[in-house]
């Protein structure tokens, strides 16, 4: 879940550091600040991705000076201060964000991110779920699905897990994540007719992803499918020989075919 909440976040603050600068009657100096301030969190965002904090903070410094009311910086601010480990900081940073965005999707998913990997899950849906009824929120499917882990981490058993995975397979149908989210969960549930069914149908018309091969292979080994197993691990070792999937397969019981 970490992985695809920080993709959201860092292309959001990609997307808009990347604009350019408007205003005609801007003067050079504040266009030349505030190019200069997109580029530091352009370059801050970078080295969050990369790791290295001390460099990341360095540049979000520089950009916080050079332009204090950008929202996207504030949402950097507060990812690297939750990467610090300094919570209450962060809590202030996508405050900031907020107020100077408060209508922005993107601004209100990172937010539900911090609070679902908080344990404030109930907070965090509801945010979800306005950026996905937000008609300016490009990746709709992407928030249903935040909505759904959301749940899953706070341990929920909610038919709403399903509902909003479902929700977003019918605005995105080949999105991976969702289907991998939906078949995992039904298999959990003890309903692992119904996640076969939801990965051979997803796997039959949109392009496999090691990930849901490999659930596949987990699903069929429930099901004591041992010709789903052998058809799946093959297809994982075939198409993805050097993902940890197909490394896990050697070293997991009932080695496939």
């Amino acid at each position: 879940m970490t992985h695809f909440r920080r993709a959201c976040l860092v292309m959001a603050v990609l997307t808009v550091a990347a604009c350019a600068s408007g205003g005609g009657t801007q003067s050079q100096a504040n266009k030349s600040r505030e190019n200069a301030a997109r580029y530091n969190l352009q370059l801050g965002v970078t080295y969050l991705q990369q790791g290295n904090l001390a460099l990341a903070k360095d540049k979000l410094d520089r950009s916080l000076k050079q332009n204090p009311r950008d929202p996207n910086l504030y949402s950097a601010r507060a990812l690297l201060a939750e990467r610090l480990g300094h919570l209450r900081d962060a809590e202030k940073a996508h405050a900031s964000a907020m107020r100077l965005a408060p209508n922005d999707p993107e601004i209100n998913n990172n937010y539900a991110v911090f609070l679902c990997r908080t344990q404030r899950a109930d907070e965090g849906v509801k945010r979800f779920l306005a950026s996905a009824q937000n008609r300016l929120y490009s990746t709709p499917w992407v928030a249903y699905t935040n909505a759904a882990v959301c749940l899953r981490d706070a341990k929920s058993t909610s038919p709403q897990i399903e509902q909003y995975l479902r929700q977003a397979l019918q605005l995105r149908p080949n999105h991976a994540e969702a289907e991998l989210q939906l078949g995992s969960w039904l298999l959990a549930q003890n309903r692992s007719a119904d996640a076969a069914s939801e990965v051979q149908r997803f796997l039959g018309s949109f392009r496999p992803t090691p990930e849901l091969l490999y659930l596949g292979v987990e699903i069929a080994r429930r099901q004591q499918d041992k010709i789903s197993e052998i058809k799946y691990s093959r297809q994982l070792r075939l198409e993805f020989p050097d993902s940890a999937q197909a490394r896990a397969l050697a070293t997991s019981p009932g080695k496939g075919g």
